[in-house]
C-alpha cells in the first residue's frame, strides 16, 4: 500500500510539471482528467483501520465523477465550440514555467516537514504534493493567455487544496466535503459561460483581448 501511495504522489507531481510544459489544450485536459482520477484514489489509499470506509468511498467517488469525468467533458466542449487547439504565446514560456514549477516542487519538499499538521503524522509526500500542485495551478493561471488554460490552472490549484484537505478528512463531515466539490463544479460552470462570451465577442479565448473593453 505504501509503494502505491508513493507512486500516486510522484505521478501527481510529474503531471503538474507536464501541464506547465504542454501547449496542446486537448492533451492538457486529458492530463487534468488523469490528475483528478489519481487524486480520487488517495482517500482509499490513505484509509486506516478505525476510519469510516464509507466516508472514503463517497469522497473518492465524488472526486472521480467531478474531477476525472464531468469537468474534463465540459472543457472539451468548450474548446470544440471555440475551435482552439493550443496555447501559442504564453506570458511565461513553457520551459521557464517548467523550471519555476521544479523550483516550487523542491521548496515544497524542503519546507513541508516544518509545517505543524493536525491529527499527528501524515504521509511524508502528502503535504509537499499538495503545495507543489497549488503552486503549479497558480503558475498556469498567471502565465497563460488562453482562458481554457487559466481554468485548467484553477482546477489544478483546487486539486492541491483537495490533497491538503485529506489531512482533515476525519474531522470534516461529508456534507462539507461535498460542498467543496459542488463549489468547484459551479465555479467551472461559471467560467465556461465566461469563456463562451469571450469567444463570441472577440472570436478568441485570449484573455488579452479583454483590454479592448477599455476602448
Amino acid at each position: 500500500m505504501s509503494s502505491a501511495l508513493d507512486l500516486v504522489f510522484i505521478l501527481v507531481v510529474v503531471i503538474d510539471l507536464f501541464l506547465l510544459a504542454s501547449s496542446r489544450l486537448g492533451a492538457a485536459i486529458r492530463t487534468v482528467a488523469i490528475h483528478g482520477a489519481l487524486l480520487a484514489t488517495l482517500p482509499l489509499l490513505l484509509h486506516e483501520a478505525g476510519q469510516s470506509l464509507g466516508h472514503a468511498f463517497v469522497l473518492a467517488g465524488g472526486a472521480l465523477a467531478i474531477k476525472g469525468l464531468l469537468i474534463p467533458w465540459l472543457m472539451f466542449r468548450a474548446i470544440r465550440e471555440a475551435s482552439i487547439r493550443r496555447e501559442v504565446e504564453p506570458i511565461v514560456g513553457f520551459v521557464p514555467s517548467m523550471v519555476l514549477g521544479g523550483v516550487g516542487v523542491a521548496l515544497a519538499f524542503a519546507f513541508a516537514s516544518r509545517l505543524p499538521l493536525p491529527g499527528g503524522e501524515a504521509h511524508p509526500f502528502l503535504v509537499p504534493t499538495a503545495l507543489s500542485t497549488v503552486w503549479s495551478g497558480l503558475l498556469l493561471i498567471v502565465s497563460r493567455k488562453k482562458a481554457v488554460n487559466q481554468v485548467l490552472g484553477f482546477l489544478v490549484l483546487e486539486n492541491g487544496v483537495f490533497v491538503f484537505g485529506l489531512l482533515l478528512s476525519d474531522f470534516m463531515p461529508i456534507m462539507v466535503e461535498a460542498g467543496v466539490l459542488l463549489d468547484l463544479f459551479a465555479a467551472v460552470f461559471v467560467m465556461g459561460i465566461v469563456m463562451f462570451h469571450i469567444n463570441r465577442e472577440f472570436s478568441s479565448l485570449d484573455t488579452e483581448k479583454l483590454s479592448a473593453l477599455k476602448d
